[in-house]
């Protein structure tokens, strides 16, 4: 946290470039550090032995990785694919945790057998799930320069918190019916084609999220990552990063899936809470966010034949109103 309000309070100083490198440096130094002791294995779970040489090596690997792209050279060249400022320190420090948040996963799922760890776990609790995601809405606020930057009004606008159109939440709504049937569609495929790993997705899921099923833990799983989460990947990050890289960010923390067609799953509903904050703002991502979370959580059963009339009725009123629109642009353009 220091390191974002430091990026953010050199932003737009003539010295500004040298700064992104040795703000890029030191966390990725201080990543290393802490791969070379999870390689010595002085951490301890979820990895021991010979799994915490291999994490540790990951670790250090991938904090070399992103020092040599955020090293003056290769910025400027990472920043002609994505949408960053090679000498902001913010985009920078940006960057360098992408790549340290990404690699620190893929090194922690490849080498761990996450879903046998979580069940080791304590089932998560409204607290628990509230100390989890809380991190992700306070360095989003803090990353786009709130009050340094930014006031609260600015900061709303950067991060797509705006009040949505009618029909852009019957767009959320609709898009979350049709990432349920998504889901649904690839937990059956996951079920006959990967029966042991489905198995065992399943007994995690149900450890982890077993205690929060009653109602105000529906509403914590339902209200809390859709917040916290769609603030910080598609508000914050998406506009700098892209749509594809914050879709894969998004998806690396959610380990508890492991290597599965869940964690495709969640890439492709990534891809598609993207495209809503593409194309509306993230107060609307968050609404499909949330929403989706409560059908998974409550389920559809007997009323299934209602949610697909209700999906229709939304999709039909998406519809409608983007004709609409495009008819009246077309009727206004000379």
């Amino acid at each position: 946290m220091p390191l974002i309000i430091t990026a953010n309070a050199v932003a737009g100083r003539s010295w500004a470039s040298q700064a992104t490198g040795i703000l890029a440096g030191l966390t990725s130094g201080a990543t290393f550090l802490f791969g070379a002791i999870y390689y010595a294995g002085v951490l301890g779970p979820p990895a021991t032995g010979s799994a915490a040489q291999a994490v540790g090596a990951g670790i250090m690997v991938t904090a070399v990785v992103a020092a040599i792209l955020t090293s003056n050279p290769m910025r400027e060249r990472v920043a002609r694919v994505l949408n960053l400022d090679p000498d902001n320190p913010v985009h920078g420090l940006a960057l360098v945790l992408a790549v340290i948040l990404f690699g620190s996963q893929v090194s922690l799922v490849s080498f761990v057998d996450v879903l046998a760890a979580d069940q080791q776990q304590a089932p998560l609790t409204v607290l628990d799930l509230f100390a989890q995601e809380l991190p992700f809405l306070i360095i989003a606020i803090t990353g786009v320069g709130v009050f340094i930057r930014r006031d609260g009004k600015q900061t709303a606008v950067r991060l797509g918190i705006v009040r949505p159109a009618w029909w852009q939440i019957t767009l959320a709504l609709a898009a979350a019916g049709v990432f349920l049937a998504f889901g649904q569609g690839v937990d059956w495929l996951s079920h006959a084609l990967t029966p042991g790993i489905a198995g065992k997705v399943d007994a995690t899921t149900q450890h982890v999220f077993g205690g929060l099923n009653t109602p105000v833990g529906i509403a914590a799983i339902a209200v809390l990552p859709a917040i916290c989460e769609e603030i910080l990947f598609r508000g914050a990050l998406q506009p700098r990063l892209g749509l594809a890289v914050t879709a894969l960010l998004f998806t690396s923390i959610h380990t508890q899936y492991s290597i599965s067609f869940d964690t495709f799953a969640v890439f492709v509903l990534a891809l598609g809470l993207g495209l809503i904050r593409k194309y509306t703002n993230t107060t609307s991502s968050s609404v499909c966010h949330a929403t989706y979370n409560l059908l998974v959580s409550v389920g559809i059963g007997s009323l299934l034949g209602f949610a697909i009339v209700a999906e229709l009725a939304l999709a039909a009123a998406t519809l409608y109103a983007l004709w609409s629109r495009r008819r009246m642009s077309a009727a206004t353009t000379p």
